[in-house]
């Protein structure tokens, strides 16, 4: 039995059989490739959140998966990094996960779920709902990430949470949502292409 419980099909369940074994390896090869996402990365200044290519993967692995297998996947990175050095700069432990940057990982999952169940809607094939569910998924990252971070590292100062946590980010998301804008869609379009409709 499949995990997915979706009226309309994502993109991956046109080119994937449906099965609990199919999910699994698609929730896992998820949480990997955000793994991976994690450690292709830019410092900005001394900023104590580094930019990475995280909130990508958040967003194709959700819009390719689903709300249910893409938020497990999100679940999954975080909870893989508690043991293994899956976070960002090859950190990992109780103390990333419950610290000042927890924030944004628990907002992938909430991202994860949103894109996810925006995809379900089909928004993933189009290449104007698929920038506008980037902003959507984000904004679910940083209002749990920005939260989090101001009250950890900065006392409750949100113009501290916000220069470091959110601003120095916003053009590199914009830049992020215009390759996944473009990605998905065309993904959708070449199956759509072999598969018909």
């Amino acid at each position: 039995m499949s995990m997915t419980l979706t009226v309309k099909p994502t993109l991956i369940d046109r080119v994937v059989p449906n099965s609990f074994a199919a999910d699994i390896a698609l929730v896992v090869g998820g949480a990997a490739l955000t793994a991976i996402a994690a450690q292709i990365q830019f410092t900005i200044g001394n900023n104590p959140v580094p930019f990475t290519l995280q909130t990508l993967s958040v967003l194709l692995v959700a819009s390719v998966l689903g709300s249910v297998r893409g938020s497990l996947s999100m679940l999954v990175y975080g909870l893989a990094g508690i043991i293994f050095p899956v976070y960002a700069q090859g950190a990992h432990g109780l103390n990333i996960l419950f610290g000042a940057t927890g924030g944004y990982l628990a907002g992938f999952i909430v991202a994860g779920f949103l894109v996810g169940k925006l995809a379900e809607r089909n928004w993933s094939s189009n290449v104007l709902k698929m920038a506008a569910s980037y902003i959507i998924g984000s904004a679910a990252v940083y209002a749990l990430g920005v939260t989090v971070l101001t009250f950890s590292a900065f006392k409750g100062d949100w113009s501290l949470g916000l220069q470091y946590g959110l601003y120095p980010f916003l053009i590199w998301d914009a830049v992020k949502a215009i390759v996944a804008a473009g990605l998905v869609p065309g993904a959708w379009a070449v199956v759509k292409a072999f598969k018909g409709n």
